[in-house]
């Protein structure tokens, strides 16, 4: 008899601690806390890695996706018969190239020796080379996806530097780029919920 006495008063201690409420409750985030947060999906608040936090790595991912919205866009404004894929591009066109000389002056600024690449990388040229490839009936849509895959990723990496990045000129240019691309996945993602 003592033993299942003692066996439920162990049972009843567990259950007690178990229901224990927390004293302690977090509260808001503080406005520090939600500027450094991303905007973007929840893939941004990963931490930098660490070839995304140098310079020598940032700036090549950076102008390479510049030239390959550009490049993109211009296959766009020569495949496509939608209007709203041909403003999307051309305005992609000027913005990105819009970017491109701001890094370049950011560069210039920090008196940063990093150049950005004079050709797209190897995957960047197979998904431009699949959408000038792609069938004509499916062309807005590939391009349309592969842009909200694009901003996305650029999105990510913008954040990633402008929180983590160790260069300031260049640091700068992230966090003031960073919602412009926000601004573009939000179209693009408008341009592609708009095809189904």
């Amino acid at each position: 008899m003592t033993r299942h006495l003692l066996i439920a008063g162990v049972c009843a201690l567990a259950l007690a601690a178990c229901n224990k409420t927390p004293t302690e409750t977090k509260g808001a985030a503080t406005p520090a806390e939600q500027a450094a947060t991303p905007d973007a999906n929840p893939a941004a608040t990963v931490p930098t890695p660490s070839n995304e936090a140098a310079a020598t790595d940032f700036v090549p991912k950076a102008a390479a996706s510049d030239m390959f919205e550009v490049a993109a866009a211009k296959v766009a404004l020569k495949r496509s018969t939608n209007p709203e894929v041909k403003k999307f591009a051309q305005m992609m066109i000027d913005a990105h190239t819009k970017s491109t000389a701001a890094l370049k002056k950011a560069l210039a600024d920090s008196s940063s020796t990093v150049a950005p690449p004079a050709a797209l990388p190897q995957d960047l040229q197979d998904k431009l080379d699949d959408l000038t490839k792609a069938d004509a009936k499916d062309f807005d849509k590939k391009y349309a996806d592969g842009q909200v895959d694009a901003h996305q990723s650029a999105l990510n990496l913008m954040q990633r530097y402008a929180q983590d990045g160790d260069v300031p000129a260049i640091k700068a240019f992230a966090a003031s780029t960073a919602p412009v691309v926000q601004e573009h996945l939000n179209m693009a993602e408008g341009l592609k919920n708009g095809m189904k």
